[in-house]
C-alpha cells in the first residue's frame, strides 16, 4: 500500500524515468530500499540495527551486479545524517515507522529535510496519534481504549511495522504523531505537506498472523480507497505524510 502510495508520489513530482537519488532512513531489513534499486534508482539505505543490516546485505548479495552497484547500506543513526551526508543530496528520503521510537522527532526531521534538493520528496510513516482509542475499543479492551485518548505518549505496539514487514522492536514501547502537528512541523522544515494517507485502516484489528483472505485483492482495494477518503483514512492506524521541499 505504502509503496503505491510512494510510487503516486514519485511519478507526481519527477520526470518518467528520473533515476533519483533516494535515502531510506531506518530501511529495517530493505525491502523498500531494494524494490526502489530494482526501479533503476540510486538508494542508499541507512539503518542502526546490526541485525537488519545484515539481513539486508545478505539480500543485496543475491541480487544482480546492476543493482548491487545502485544501492549502499550504512550502518548508523537517522539523527546523523548530517554526518554521513552533505546537503541537497537526495531526490527521496524515506523515513518509514522511525518516527515512533524517536522521542523528540522534530530535529531528526529537520535534518531529512536537509538532504532533500529543491522539489525533493520526503516520505513519512508513522502511527496515527489521532487513532490511537480504535484498536483496543474495537476488540474490546475498553480500559485500554480509555487510556489511549487525547494522548500520544508511548504506548505498547506488538504488531510488525510497514517498512517489508519488519517486526516492531521487541521490549520497547512507541509514540504516535498527530497529523497536524506533521503538518506544522513540515511547513517550518521547508517541506510542506503535499499528500496524505492513511495505511491499514480496516485491517489494523486483524489478529497477527493471521490468514490472509481469499480475495485478498478486493480488501486491498478497500484498503487503498479507503485510505485516500475522508473521514476513514483519519482514522487509519498509520499515517503516510509526502513533504515537498521548496
Amino acid at each position: 500500500m505504502v509503496a503505491r502510495q510512494l510510487d503516486e508520489q514519485i511519478v507526481g513530482r519527477f520526470p518518467v524515468g528520473k533515476r533519483l537519488r533516494v535515502l531510506d532512513v531506518g530501511m529495517g531489513q530493505g525491502t523498500q530500499a531494494l524494490r526502489l534499486a530494482r526501479a533503476g534508482h540510486q538508494v542508499t539505505g541507512l539503518e542502526q540495527d546490526a541485525t537488519m543490516v545484515a539481513v539486508a546485505r545478505e539480500s543485496l548479495a543475491g541480487e544482480p551486479e546492476g543493482i548491487r552497484k545502485r544501492m549502499r547500506i550504512i550502518e548508523g543513526d537517522g539523527r546523523d545524517t548530517g554526518v554521513h551526508f552533505l546537503p541537497g543530496s537526495f531526490d527521496v528520503v524515506l523515513c518509514h515507522g522511525v518516527l515512533m521510537y524517536v522521542e523528540e522527532p522534530d530535529p531528526l526531521l529537520a535534518g531529512l529535510a536537509r538532504m532533500l534538493a529543491p522539489g525533493g520528496l520526503l516520505s513519512l510513516l508513522v502511527r496515527n496519534g489521532d487513532a490511537l482509542a480504535i484498536r483496543p475499543g474495537l476488540s474490546g479492551d475498553w480500559s485500554g481504549a480509555l487510556a489511549a485518548f487525547d494522548t500520544v505518549s508511548y504506548l505498547p505496539h506488538s504488531r510488525t511495522d510497514s517498512n517489508g514487514g519488519t517486526p516492531i522492536r521487541p521490549g520497547l514501547d512507541v509514540r504516535a504523531d498527530r497529523l497536524k502537528d506533521l503538518t506544522s512541523t513540515l511547513a517550518g522544515i521547508g517541506a510542506p505537506l503535499h499528500a496524505w494517507y492513511g495505511v491499514r485502516v480496516f485491517t489494523d484489528t486483524a489478529a497477527d498472523g493471521a490468514k490472509a483472505p481469499a480475495d485478498v485483492e478486493t480488501l486491498l482495494a478497500v484498503e487503498e480507497k479507503a485510505g485516500r477518503t475522508d473521514p476513514y483514512r483519519g482514522v487509519a492506524a498509520l499515517l503516510h505524510l509526502c513533504g515537498v521541499r521548496g
